[in-house]
């Protein structure tokens, strides 16, 4: 069974013309029947009927010109709604109410938009950035079946093979990471830590990576604080991933004591981001964005932006980006394009 389409125009005793036309109808027409009974002195007189019946057909009608009226700019609002064309602005004369129903719209539409392009990222980020390694894999996986290799080869291909299977699970686990942080707030379990080793464990996994791109990998600075961190490390991790596909010659892991709490840098003489950080630090950002003459596809160049930003704001801290000039004491020297910072702040714990 099929539901019936109801015109927007008619009169229904369950819609808002409805009821404002028996609204207006009953305040229009009540007095004058009790008028049209007292003066008739209850007697059926045919010219106070036929009069009765004429106030109360006027009545009717402008009552359902005058709900007509006043339901008007709703049903534009409907309109718009269902031809998915919602204007952000009321048109002058909106009552309050239409005009905040419509901003309800507006904002909902938006967030459905954002989260559909997201969609679309996270789709195009698995189609495109988990293909590549994968067509590697398949290459590596028929070199190891020919006989001709010999032993070393074999071993190479081996490296390569497992080199690109750990290239897959980062990706895998960042986008994990990124939907997982975008829906909820990030656990942590704190303790007093220190913060100098978390670096030096870091880079001593880093350094073979940065070996093979001829960058040099340091670590500065002492500071300790009340941090999770197995997650902190995370963070750090993603960004100094990103400096090390970026930087021209040196990567510095830099800490400092700031108080109870402490301020964490990764400094690359890369040339620095593209745009500024809350554009770029999205989970699945619809747009690529070009770095150093590279293109990156949707959700790839902001995943580890976005964890490491939203691990600072679960410890009460903040990511903040810089470019620098000129070096400070313990960072890399200072390129043609100046230096790169991106500092976790961890404030103190009180």
């Amino acid at each position: 069974m099929t539901a019936s389409h109801v015109s927007p125009n008619a009169v229904n005793h369950n819609s808002l013309r409805g009821q404002f036309t028996a609204v207006i109808f009953a305040l229009a027409f009540l007095p004058n029947l009790s008028l049209t009974l007292i003066v008739g002195g209850g007697a059926w007189n045919l010219n106070l009927t036929l009069w009765t019946v004429g106030v109360g057909v006027i009545s009717a009608l402008i009552g359902y010109v005058l709900a007509s009226a006043m339901l008007e700019p709703l049903t534009r609002l409907r309109g718009e709604v269902e031809s998915d064309d919602v204007a952000e602005r009321s048109p002058p004369g909106d009552p309050s109410e239409v005009q905040a129903l419509r901003a309800a719209f507006t904002g909902l539409l938006h967030r459905l938009s954002t989260e559909q392009a997201r969609r679309g990222a996270f789709m195009a980020t698995l189609v495109h950035d988990l293909k590549t390694p994968l067509i590697a894999v398949g290459h590596l996986v028929r070199l190891m079946m020919d006989n001709a290799l010999s032993g070393a080869e074999r071993l190479e291909v081996g490296e390569q093979m497992l080199s690109e299977n750990a290239r897959l699970l980062a990706l895998v686990q960042q986008m994990a990471d990124a939907h997982r942080f975008e829906r909820e707030e990030v656990q942590l379990h704190r303790q007093p830590s220190e913060l100098r080793p978390l670096l030096e464990t870091l880079a001593a996994r880093l350094t073979a990576r940065a070996a093979e791109r001829g960058v040099q990998l340091q670590v500065s600075g002492e500071a300790t604080a009340d941090v999770d961190a197995a997650v902190l490390e995370r963070a750090v991790g993603n960004l100094a991933d990103n400096a090390l596909r970026y930087a021209e010659s040196q990567v510095c892991l830099s800490v400092r004591q700031l108080g109870g709490g402490a301020e964490l840098s990764i400094i690359d003489d890369g040339p620095g981001l593209s745009e500024d950080l809350d554009t770029l630090a999205q989970p699945f950002n619809a747009q690529p964005t070009t770095i150093a003459g590279e293109q990156y596809t949707a959700g790839t160049a902001g995943l580890g932006l976005f964890i490491a930003k939203r691990i600072a704001q679960a410890h009460g801290g903040e990511l903040r980006y810089e470019r620098r000039p000129s070096p400070t004491t313990g960072a890399p020297r200072a390129s043609s394009q100046g230096l790169t910072v991106l500092t976790l702040l961890l404030p103190e714990v009180l």
